[in-house]
């Protein structure tokens, strides 16, 4: 939807990555329904802006009890904001009813945002239980909206006189109308009834959804007695794992948490392959065993749900629905753009596959390759091929100056940006930090929220959100954050990344550059992309963690301050296209599986979501058993509760348009001032004031090629044309 101003308590998905893609981990049992709601008054921090730089939200004030009663009030007033318009006796115009709209839900907006950040970051059961709660309420408050017969009439009226408007004001009228006419503006009464029903049902079950697989992560974590059996994890790992299970009130124990992805990192090192299999079952069975936390029966009503509500909107599947304020538009494109992919990644992974078998066989393991070898002995290929151990990396990649030589001295070469660190913000976990983003003219431009460790109480994977969106109408200007998963030291230690936590760093930070270079007049637009477009700015920003400037800059060992030696940073150019035949696979996967069951029509019978997931691979040629989808069925938090069903795909398409766009890039000069200020004036800025495909071809001067795609996965060797068509 465009307009999200009716409770935007859903989780923020994004902007992860396909590196690390976000997903949610249980930190604490549900607490029982929260007790009534206390007055809302003066004493609330939300009763008025924040009085703080860029109205960052007052942490130091907010207490979980300040939530409820704020959402409650701010759903009154907006509902109330609503009927005004709904019910203003002059003729409808831009101004008094789109441009009104635009200014509605104020209250809303600032306590929506605060909440849904903590939910994700930093939950309690409190506000674990708050949510579920909501949910019911965040439908039918959106229904009230959208479902109102005399607003649209307005909406309406104005859409029809659009032809006079400005550019940015017409493009509004538009994505009013169809947000509308999607919502169910144009339904009978009857129809009307039946679509909140459904729309009440999946909040319900989408919510249910979360809860459960919060739960079965958490309760999937593996606690070990005997380190014995953690031989091959690095002393930091171990004493990672130990600090979680002291956290979790198990001192002398380890504790090997899960993260969102099917494999797990552990399994990179663990000698042990029972213990390798033990963790894989762990992670690949979740919400499919049965008991309080399986989510098995959820997924297949979900399905319907969707599939019901979108053959009442006009549509035959649910992904027909999506993809159709899509880049894709259709099923069939996206489709057509992954299984086009299948038979090289697939052949890649299988020529991957043989070499492990190989390292097995001489190593006379005197076993077949099962998924929970292949990270453990594709790092063994990794060492004897391209003799690199990523124990020897770490050492050059500390936290800090991969963030502030490498991802904010990146932002400065190509856009001029600077940073300063504001102690004086408050934060809602101590272990955050905020720092102010200065323009190339020095002007102050937006906040900057860095989350970077994990913790019992925060999702995993990783995301870019915020607390306040630009808008020239409402006078406010972009607070940012980034969240991450990244192991904390033990006290004393240093932060040192993988190169695999180095880019999704760039990633994230991508999707940061893109909020705060927003410059739209109506918060509508601010920031809205379409799915399958959204991830471009991130994923374009990661190829400057190896840009020989960038990388130079940050890459030095953490206590000599020497540079990674040029043997050692040849080393990582060469195997960055190590094993892309299995990471196209797995997420190929998810992709389509994620398609499959959002193009099952309204009248299909209830599916057994195991034997549907084998049936769906096979169908489209991507079941290697080596290699198991980047998530299974039952865990696939993205397309059940996070914003991306029929929309997994996304991440592709936006990786045909980002590599695409680097590519122009070393044609038109590499990493200059001037390019990066087109790139932000012609992309980073718009927003949704444009469709997406034009704004593109705008600053290419053509239409994305696939070929940068195919060789940067290593998946084609010819030298791409410039131009061409996807």
């Amino acid at each position: 939807m465009n307009r999200q101003h009716a409770l935007a308590i859903a989780l923020s998905v994004a902007l992860s990555s396909l590196v690390q893609p976000v997903v949610f981990a249980q930190t604490a049992a549900p607490a029982d329904k929260p007790a009534a709601a206390p007055a809302f008054t003066e004493a609330n921090p939300f009763y008025t802006p924040s009085k703080l730089p860029y109205q960052a939200p007052p942490f130091d004030k907010i207490k979980d009890s300040d939530f409820a009663p704020a959402i409650e009030e701010g759903m009154k007033e907006e509902i109330a904001d609503y009927e005004k318009i709904a019910n203003n006796p002059e003729p409808a115009t831009f101004a008094n009813t789109i441009e009104a709209m635009e200014r509605t839900g104020q209250l809303l907006r600032r306590v929506s945002r605060v909440f849904g950040g903590l939910v994700q970051s930093n939950t309690n059961p409190t506000l674990q239980s708050l949510q579920r709660e909501l949910a019911p309420k965040q439908a039918a408050h959106r229904d009230a909206i959208y479902l109102n017969p005399k607003l649209f009439a307005r909406v309406k009226a104005v859409y029809e006189q659009r032809a006079s408007l400005d550019p940015e004001a017409k493009r509004l009228v538009e994505e009013d109308y169809k947000d509308f006419v999607r919502a169910g503006a144009l339904l009978s009464p009857e129809d009307q009834a039946t679509l909140r029903e459904l729309n009440k049902e999946q909040s319900k079950l989408t919510t249910e959804f979360r809860r459960r697989i919060l739960a079965d992560t958490n309760a999937g974590a593996i606690v070990v007695d005997d380190p014995k059996l953690l031989a091959g994890l690095s002393e930091a790992d171990l004493a990672g794992a130990a600090q979680n299970a002291k956290e979790r009130g198990l001192a002398g124990k380890w504790v090997l948490p899960l993260q969102n992805t099917t494999q797990q990192p552990p399994l990179t090192n663990l000698d042990d392959r029972a213990m390798r299999e033990r963790m894989f079952k762990a992670s690949s069975q979740r919400g499919d065993h049965g008991g309080d936390n399986d989510t098995k029966a959820i997924v297949t009503r979900l399905a319907q749900l969707r599939a019901q509500r979108a053959k009442l909107l006009g549509y035959p599947t649910f992904a027909a629905y999506q993809l159709d304020q899509q880049m894709a538009k259709t099923p069939e494109n996206a489709f057509k753009l992954m299984t086009d992919l299948v038979p090289a990644a697939t052949a890649k992974a299988a020529d991957e596959a043989a070499r492990i078998q190989k390292v097995i066989d001489a190593q006379k393991g005197g076993f077949k390759l099962a998924p929970y070898d292949w990270q453990f002995y594709a790092e063994e290929v990794r060492k004897a091929e391209y003799n690199l151990d990523e124990d020897e990396v770490r050492p050059y990649l500390l936290l800090d100056r991969v963030l502030n030589d490498g991802v904010f001295y990146a932002a400065n070469r190509l856009y001029g940006l600077t940073f300063k660190e504001r102690k004086d913000i408050p934060v809602y976990q101590p272990d955050v930090r905020v720092w102010e983003v200065f323009d190339k003219d020095g002007k102050s431009l937006a906040l900057f929220y860095g989350d970077f460790f994990a913790r019992p109480n925060k999702a995993g994977g990783a995301w870019s959100s915020g607390f306040m969106g630009q808008s020239k109408l409402l006078g406010t200007r972009p607070v940012v954050t980034n969240t991450e998963n990244i192991p904390k030291p033990a006290p004393g230690q240093p932060a040192l990344l993988t190169f695999t936590e180095v880019t999704t760093m760039f990633h994230e930070f991508g999707h940061a550059l893109n909020s705060m270079f927003q410059n739209v007049t109506y918060p509508s637009l601010s920031g809205n992309l379409p799915r399958d477009f959204v991830e471009v700015p991130s994923q374009f920003n990661e190829h400057w963690a190896l840009e020989p400037a960038v990388f130079a800059n940050y890459a030095k060992h953490y206590k000599t301050g020497e540079p990674m030696p040029a043997a050692l940073v040849e080393k990582i150019r060469k195997a960055e296209k190590f094993n892309q035949g299995y990471a196209m696979t797995e997420y190929l996967g998810a992709a389509l599986l994620d398609m499959a069951w959002h193009t099952l029509p309204a009248d299909a019978p209830p599916q057994d979501p195991e034997a549907f997931e084998a049936a769906a691979l096979a169908k489209y040629k991507i079941n290697m058993p080596e290699v198991p989808p980047r998530y299974h069925t039952t865990y696939f938090s993205h397309i059940w509760s996070s914003g991306y069903s029929a929309g997994y795909y996304a991440y592709l398409w936006s990786e045909v348009i980002d590599h695409d766009a680097y590519y122009w890039f070393k044609d038109h000069g590499g990493m200059t001032r001037e390019n990066g200020q087109r790139f932000r004036d012609m992309v980073l800025s718009k927003g949704g004031t444009e469709e997406a495909a034009a704004m593109y071809r705008a600053f290419a001067g053509r239409d994305p090629s696939v070929k940068p795609l195919l060789i940067e996965r290593g998946l084609e060797n010819e030298k791409p044309a410039t131009g061409g068509t996807r």
